[in-house]
C-alpha cells in the first residue's frame, strides 16, 4: 500500500494502492502513519510520490456508495487526518506528481511544500463540485494556500482538470519536469530544503501555517460536522453514483 525507500537522506513514501492509489481509510492511515514515522527518524525530508501514471485518482467514490453513511463518518476524519499531517508536517514534503492527481489527491499534492509535476498527459485539478461532494475545512484551506487568487475560484466552480503546464501558471505545481527525471528532481529538490537548519525550518512552515492552524481552530469542528452530513446525504450519493458511473472509466475519482 505504502512502500518506503531512502535516496541520499531522503524519504521516499510511494502510494501503491491498486490502480488508482484511490483514497480510503486504510490508504489514509498507512499515509498518517508514514509521517508519523518520519517525523521520529533522522531523514531530513519526505517525497510522497504514486505508482504508474497516477498520483491519486482521488476518494475511492464506489467504497463511499457501498458503505454509505456508516463508511462516510468513519472515512472523512480519517482523510482530514490525512491533509493535517501532510500540511503540517514540520519536516519539508516535496510531492513528485508522476501523474493524475484528481479531486483529494490534487489537494494532498497541493499540502507539501514543493510540487513537481511529470510533463505528459497527466491531470490535476478538484472536481468535488462537479462531483456533488462538499470539501473539508482543511482541504479548501490547502487550495487557497496553493493556489494563484485569480485562479482558485474557477478551479472550484469549473471544477475542471488542468495538464502541467497550466497548473504551473495556477500555482498548483512549482516545476514541470521530464516523467523519467521526475523523482529525481523531487529528491534533490527535498535534499536542498532538508540542508536549511531543521529547527529554523519547522518554525518558518508553522509561521506560515499560522493562519491556516488558527482558522482550523475557530471552524472546522462546525463546518466538517455539516460537511459529514452533506456527504452521507442520499441526494448527495445519488450524485456521487451519477458522476461515478459518468468519469470513473476515464480514470477520475473525487
Amino acid at each position: 500500500m505504502v512502500a518506503i525507500e531512502r535516496s541520499g537522506g531522503v524519504t521516499v513514501v510511494r502510494m501503491g494502492h491498486g490502480k488508482a492509489n484511490a483514497l480510503d481509510i486504510e490508504l489514509c492511515q498507512a499515509l498518517v502513519a508514514a509521517f508519523d514515522a518520519h517525523r521520529a527518524d533522522d531523514s531530513g525530508a519526505l517525497v510522497l510520490v504514486g505508482q504508474g501514471s497516477i498520483f491519486s485518482a482521488g476518494v475511492d467514490l464506489p467504497r463511499v456508495l457501498d458503505g454509505r453513511r456508516p463508511y462516510v463518518e468513519r472515512f472523512i476524519p480519517a482523510l482530514i487526518r490525512m491533509f493535517e499531517a501532510a500540511l503540517f508536517h514540520p519536516k519539508p514534503v516535496v510531492a513528485a506528481i508522476n501523474g493524475h492527481a484528481i479531486a483529494g489527491g490534487c489537494v494532498l499534492a497541493c499540502a507539501a511544500d514543493q510540487r513537481l509535476m511529470a510533463d505528459g498527459a497527466g491531470r490535476i485539478g478538484v472536481p468535488e463540485l462537479l462531483v456533488g461532494v462538499p470539501f473539508p475545512f482543511v482541504a479548501l484551506e490547502i487550495m487557497r494556500a496553493a493556489a494563484q487568487p485569480h485562479a482558485l475560484r474557477e478551479l472550484l466552480w469549473g471544477g475542471g482538470t488542468v495538464v502541467a503546464e497550466i497548473a504551473l501558471r495556477q500555482g498548483l505545481v512549482d516545476a514541470v519536469v521530464e516523467p523519467e527525471a521526475l523523482v529525481a528532481r523531487a529528491v534533490d529538490r527535498a535534499r536542498s530544503l532538508a540542508a536549511l537548519p531543521p529547527q529554523a525550518f519547522a518554525l518558518a512552515k508553522r509561521q506560515l501555517l499560522l493562519p491556516i492552524a488558527e482558522r482550523l481552530r475557530a471552524h472546522a469542528a462546525q463546518a466538517d460536522a455539516t460537511m459529514t452530513d452533506l456527504w452521507a446525504a442520499d441526494e448527495t450519493l445519488a450524485r456521487v453514483g451519477a458522476y461515478a458511473a459518468r468519469v470513473l472509466k476515464t480514470g477520475q475519482r473525487g
